[in-house]
């Protein structure tokens, strides 16, 4: 083989090595930008997921009253915030009195200093914007109407239960009395009712009293004249048809 044809073949040669070193590079790049585009759909796909429709996020209970028309003919508010606490931090000196801003009104609560922790725990929830966006769930002609529940359905929690703090054994549950809901002894969270009429007087002192309502007997009687549909599993109409919303709830000396 003569020195020119021997040039020739190393070149050729040399020409495949470059091509094959090329191709395997291409080769690696489209990999890479292959690893990189499911690396970023991944992402994408996670990003939607938590930033998809919050209803997801809440209990069917409570997503049934956001389809509803509001109350009184009060613009929906936003929706309720999941908010899960350990234990309520103490608030100190506790205010004397809360209101209760809802959709057909506001409604003032003369706290009950007689029961410090379930007050404690109330005012700790309403600072940190817990109820706000929150329902009234539940109204019993006569009887009392509840909220403050995040479940809608006499369930929820904030993620932790209260220590009893009853009345006296001759305690009455009379007309315009707050407490605290609750499914047995220490099972107390969120969930209050204000009685509304006489038949609460059934009820055994088991009840923390979370005070008594000093104004706003017009939003009471607003709210229990919203019409009601059977509560989910039961022939009881307590479930109002429009959604009475928890706007806020503050507090004042």
């Amino acid at each position: 083989m003569t020195d020119r044809r021997q040039r020739q073949k190393e070149q050729r040669l040399q020409k495949r090595e470059e091509e094959r070193k090329a191709a395997t590079r291409r080769e690696f790049r489209r990999r890479i930008v292959i690893a990189i585009a499911v690396g970023i759909g991944l992402a994408a796909i996670l990003v939607l997921i938590n930033l998809g429709p919050s209803d997801q996020q809440l209990a069917p209970g409570y997503a049934g009253f956001r389809g509803q028309p509001t109350a009184c003919g009060a613009e929906q508010p936003p929706e309720w915030s999941p908010q899960v606490f350990s234990a309520p931090e103490d608030q100190g000196t506790l205010p004397a009195t809360a209101t209760i801003a809802t959709s057909c009104g506001s409604i003032v609560i003369d706290l009950n200093e007689d029961a410090p922790e379930t007050v404690n725990s109330f005012v700790f929830l309403g600072r940190e914007g817990f109820y706000d966006g929150l329902v009234i769930n539940r109204i019993i002609d006569d009887f009392a109407m509840y909220g403050g529940d995040p479940n809608a359905d006499g369930t929820g929690t904030p993620g932790y239960v209260l220590t009893d703090e009853p009345p006296g054994e001759n305690f009455d549950y009379t007309e315009g009395v707050v407490a605290m809901s609750n499914s047995g002894g220490g099972t107390a969270g969120s969930h209050f009712f204000i009685v509304i009429g006489p038949d609460a007087r059934v009820l055994t002192n088991t009840f923390s009293v979370l005070g008594t309502v000093a104004e706003g007997q017009d939003t009471i009687d607003a709210i229990v004249a919203i019409p009601r549909s059977p509560a989910s599993g039961s022939n009881e109409r307590s479930r109002p048809s429009e959604t009475i919303y928890i706007e806020s709830v503050t507090f004042s000396d």
